[in-house]
């Protein structure tokens, strides 16, 4: 290509390098992309007292209280040692609570505090300032196709994660 026809594509506002972009560039693009989001969301948590992570277990909680640790390692994708830290540490910090099973002695439910379910709708402004900030000077319909796209992605990774 010319140097003339390659500063004309710089003009017209086509970003240099996108037509060279392949499915190879995916997997990172995808996580530094939610690796951004995950430290914006943490930081506007922060001032709630929520460390990153611990926003889902909290809507987990909110949308099904009681749940036992291992349902919430599996609703979050997590490893149970991971979940039993996790709970230890928000426990400590007053958003939830460790009961026995009224009806299974060998179990423990997770159950949110008055702290834990007033922090639901701080999490949810955060989810909202956040998505509105990472979809800045988008359309509508390229946030409506970006978004299709991703579940798009996800769903067909699922049989990959099924193998684990």
């Amino acid at each position: 290509m010319s140097k003339k026809k390659s500063e004309k594509k710089a003009k017209s506002g086509k970003k240099k390098g996108l037509d060279s972009l392949s499915a190879a560039d995916l997997a990172p693009a995808i996580t530094q992309a939610a690796r951004s989001m995950r430290t914006a969301l943490s930081r506007s948590l922060g001032e709630s007292g929520l460390y990153a992570g611990q926003d889902g277990v909290i809507l987990a909680l909110a949308e099904e209280d009681g749940l036992t640790p291992g349902q919430l390692a599996a609703r979050l994708g997590v490893k149970a040692p991971t979940m039993t830290r996790t709970i230890g540490r928000m426990e400590a910090q007053g958003f939830l609570e460790r009961r026995p099973d009224g009806t299974d002695g060998r179990l423990t439910n997770v159950h949110l505090t008055e702290i834990g379910l007033k922090s639901v709708e701080q999490i949810g402004r955060s989810v909202a300032d956040c998505g509105s900030l990472a979809v800045k000077g988008l359309s509508d319909k390229e946030v409506r196709t970006l978004l299709k796209l991703l579940k798009a992605v996800e769903h067909n990774l699922q049989p990959a994660l099924a193998d684990d």
